[in-house]
């Protein structure tokens, strides 16, 4: 096995291809996007636009633009989006009326000629609202700038009860606003469970919610826009926007429970049932194994959930027993990815969870169990690594969900 095979942080692969989702921006959508140093430079998909979404998509490509390549001037937006300079200087005063685009300042001349205004949006002037529930005992709330950094963290115990876990999270949104200081874009929200494309959380048996709107919910008490994810699914986004993360990539999410977002040709997947990514209660080898909370003997998150795979370290009386129960559990991850990783050609496997956990051993194992179980040719140069983004990683990709649904960026 190379060093390269097992890595921690972002990766350093080529730039990668991003769909401008356009239509989705609107006219009076009062906020910017940015994006922050560390994300690598995405080149924008032209696709064929039908007339009567010209409009939406030429917007959107000039705040792609903006949000990956930053300030410059109305004749360099021209040349990077292929819009005439006619189309820009409508497109950048119509977003300056919208207060999402501003003028900086003249650029210090090079030559003849009169000097470029230079436009960018409007870093400072918006906040964005993120909000994590996937923890055991604590709801994470987070005001972030359109960075996707944070600049003030809440949270709230997690009560159990269904409806006394709703109220605990329209109390914990209602301090994010009264805290945010400037106009807010949106709310973002990584919720455990299935949940729907309107932010209905089908099933989260955790909190006992069933079919329930939470969207809708949080909307009608704020008054603001709301997107409700998967907490996985919200992490891979953090993952492809500020990670770096290749187009083809699986993000698992290491915690109470384990589960995964997917990232395909460059779009996340969701399922036709909205469950893509739930490998938890996917069985792992037919040699029996741990009985897991479902009623099921064996599934991935009986061996691999940060609460199993903690007592089993404990119990383990060496050093090596300890090393042989995290390769063990990295054996099963691998056995639970391999079908992904040929079925989708996945190049990236990132793991988000306590790094004393997953780093190490027990990625190496992941790494040599789907080295063993796919085609060689082919699927040698996976490589499985620790994300760079910490235990912010949900919080971010809600950041990232209001961006790309608001704004037509990511």
């Amino acid at each position: 096995m190379t060093a390269s095979e097992v890595q921690r942080g972002s990766s350093t692969g080529p730039a990668h291809t991003l769909m401008a989702r356009g239509a989705q921006a609107t006219a009076s959508t009062d906020a910017a996007a940015v994006a922050s140093d560390t994300v690598q430079r995405r080149s924008l998909r032209r696709a064929k636009v039908l007339p009567e979404h010209a409009r939406a998509h030429n917007r959107s490509l000039v705040l792609q633009t903006l949000f990956h390549d930053g300030a410059m001037s109305r004749a360099d937006l021209s040349r990077e989006t292929g819009l005439t300079r006619v189309t820009i200087s409508d497109l950048v005063a119509e977003l300056i009326g919208d207060g999402l685009v501003a003028e900086l300042g003249v650029r210090e001349a090079s030559g003849p000629g009169k000097p470029a205004m230079v436009v960018d949006l409007d870093r400072a002037g918006h906040r964005i609202l993120g909000m994590d529930l996937s923890g055991p005992d604590t709801f994470l709330g987070a005001i972030l700038t359109l960075d996707g950094d944070i600049v003030a963290r809440h949270e709230i115990a997690a009560p159990r009860g269904a409806e006394d876990a709703r109220d605990a999270v329209i109390e914990l949104a209602r301090h994010l606003v009264a805290d945010a200081h400037a106009p807010v874009l949106g709310i973002g929200v990584g919720s455990p469970g299935v949940v729907d494309n309107d932010g209905v959380v089908l099933s989260a048996p955790g909190l006992g919610w069933t079919q329930l709107p939470l969207r809708s919910i949080l909307e009608d008490a704020l008054g603001l826009p709301v997107l409700v994810a998967n907490d996985a699914n919200a992490a891979v986004l953090a993952e492809y926007t500020f990670g770096g993360a290749r187009d083809d990539v699986v993000l698992v999410k290491v915690g109470r429970g384990v589960g995964s977002g997917l990232v395909s040709a460059g779009q996340p997947m969701r399922g036709a049932h909205f469950a893509a990514g739930e490998i938890g209660h996917v069985t792992v080898g037919t040699d029996g194994g741990p009985q897991c909370a479902c009623g099921k003997v064996g599934c991935l998150e009986a061996w691999l959930s940060v609460p199993a795979l903690t007592a089993r370290m404990a119990d383990a009386e060496t050093p090596a027993d300890r090393e042989q129960q995290l390769r063990d559990a990295g054996e099963r991850l691998g056995i639970a990815l391999a079908p992904i990783v040929g079925a989708l050609d996945v190049s990236e496997i990132v793991l988000s969870g306590p790094d004393e956990l997953l780093a190490g051993p027990l990625a190496e194992a992941t790494v040599e169990t789907i080295r063993t179980r796919t085609l060689a040719r082919f699927h040698d140069g996976v490589r499985v690594r620790m994300t760079a983004q910490g235990q912010d990683i949900v919080l971010r990709g809600a950041a990232v969900m209001v961006l790309s649904g608001q704004l037509g960026v990511s």
